[in-house]
């Protein structure tokens, strides 16, 4: 094998490289396994390599190129290994990948610009993402109609299960055992409260303290890459949100045994019936939610308003629109389809991807508290699993309605921006991280695209100059 055959294999392998540790930043924090293959594909086609092949299975990833058809194909595996949502990281290699397709950086730039990226920290220290949490579920505890002592209780209910799941994931405890503890220390939190002479309903606070556990992030991710074809990574990302869920339930019933044993009495708790009542407080909760989700999420800090407007807009088309007798689940879809209309838009003004502000925007409307409702009545038994179906069913219809509005969203927002009569050709999906279209090689379009007939006259006008210099010479 020669020297120039060396080289060019070692840069398609260093290629194939760059995509994956791309891929695996934006799946670990949350992107969809369509925009994830999509931005996968752009980035190695920027750089070269045509006609890749990508593979994604919700734990790993594969990418394999074939130069010639005799010869074999160079193909990469990754493993995804830890899931945490990193808004911060997610920015900056949507900015790097933009960069790379606008030829602004070479491979080995953008190599050593995605170790920096990944590498570094953050310049939000910890403790202030432990306050996050907290106004996050103070925000929540007010959106159901608590007082400013539940939202007090749920904010440092919330801090106290974040500090605790930090240390067991410090000590590599898996994610179900987490939220096991998380749900008991949530339920001894709010037994403890209502021990007390203030007059509080137990399962406002719990559902208050929860919400940070709950995982209706999850369930919509499975049920968007459920639209857009990928059935495998949907199933396993639905499976993690069961599973999660379930942790929860075991840490609340684990609490309440415990109580128990120790000769407590225990009030009814029905966590998850909480209602949204008094239409102003539930949009100034669902803003602070959203808010505090974006800045524990580590979103840049130009986002956090826009994200909090957002939201507080879309939960007023939820309130509103509920009103006359809409099911919830048509109402909840008018809004999602609100978040994805601006959400491309509001995502390029401030230079975050989409997928920040959507998913921060939507997360005072997921259906946590109804997929744990319905989980838990279906492990009561008896005259509960009707109601623990029906709770079910509201969670998953639910649930579509908020991935196919924002996916709607997406898909009449993107075309209007660039080109509204071509949005058959141009939009190939979705896309909530990464580029919308770019040119073979590789670059943007920039400059919308010209008529037909403006194309053939300019194409005339050149061949008739082309042709003047060659009349000259023969006459």
């Amino acid at each position: 094998m020669s020297a120039s055959e060396v080289s060019s294999v070692r840069t398609q392998t260093q290629t194939l490289d760059l995509c994956l540790r791309i891929g695996e930043v934006l799946l670990a924090s949350g992107a969809g396994a369509a925009d994830v293959t999509a931005t996968m594909q752009a980035v190695a086609r920027s750089l070269g390599l045509r006609s890749v092949d990508v593979d994604i299975t919700f734990t790993s990833m594969s990418m394999s190129y074939q130069p010639v058809a005799d010869e074999p194909a160079i193909v990469q595996l990754r493993y995804v290994k830890h899931r945490t949502i990193d808004y911060d990281h997610l920015t900056r290699v949507d900015h790097l990948v933009r960069s790379v397709l606008r030829q602004d950086l070479d491979l080995r730039e953008a190599r050593s610009e995605l170790g920096r990226i990944t590498s570094s920290g953050h310049d939000r220290p910890r403790w202030a993402i432990t306050i996050g949490w907290g106004l996050m579920c103070g925000g929540v505890g007010l959106q159901l109609g608590g007082d400013l002592a539940v939202v007090l209780i749920a904010l440092i209910a919330a801090m106290t299960i974040d500090r605790l799941q930090l240390r067991m994931s410090r000590r590599r405890y898996p994610a179900f055992y987490q939220q096991i503890a998380g749900g008991g220390v949530a339920t001894m939190i709010a037994l403890a409260v209502a021990a007390t002479p203030l007059a509080l309903d137990p399962s406002v606070v719990v559902t208050a303290n929860i919400v940070m556990l709950l995982a209706g992030i999850g369930f919509f991710g499975a049920l968007q890459d459920a639209l857009t074809g990928f059935y495998i990574t949907a199933g396993a990302r639905l499976t993690e949100a069961i599973l999660a869920t379930a942790g929860i339930i075991a840490g609340v019933s684990g609490g309440i045994s415990l109580a128990y044993a120790f000769g407590v009495e225990v009030p009814q708790l029905d966590p998850g019936s909480g209602s949204l009542t008094g239409v102003g407080l539930t949009i100034l909760g669902s803003a602070i939610a959203a808010g505090s989700f974006a800045y524990a999420s580590y979103a840049p800090r130009r986002s956090l308003a826009p994200i909090a407007l957002v939201a507080a807009v879309a939960m007023g088309i939820t309130q509103s629109v509920s009103v006359p007798g809409i099911g919830r689940a048509w109402s909840v879809a008018l809004a999602a389809l609100f978040v994805g209309l601006v959400g491309y838009t509001v995502g390029g003004r401030l230079r975050v991807p989409p997928l920040v502000v959507v998913v921060s925007a939507v997360v005072p409307m997921l259906p946590g508290l109804s997929i744990y409702r319905g989980l838990t009545l279906l492990a009561e038994g008896g005259g509960s699993t009707s109601a623990g179906l029906l709770a079910m069913v509201t969670a998953g219809s639910v649930a579509m309605a908020l991935s196919a509005g924002v996916i709607l969203g997406e898909y009449v927002a993107q075309p209007v921006r660039r080109e509204a009569a071509r949005l058959e050709s141009r939009l190939a999906g979705p896309r909530l991280v990464g580029p919308l279209r770019t040119r073979p090689d590789g670059s943007q379009r920039t400059r919308p695209r010209r008529s037909r007939r403006t194309r053939r006259t300019r194409r005339t006008r050149r061949s008739r100059r082309d042709r003047a210099p060659h009349a000259e010479h023969d006459a």
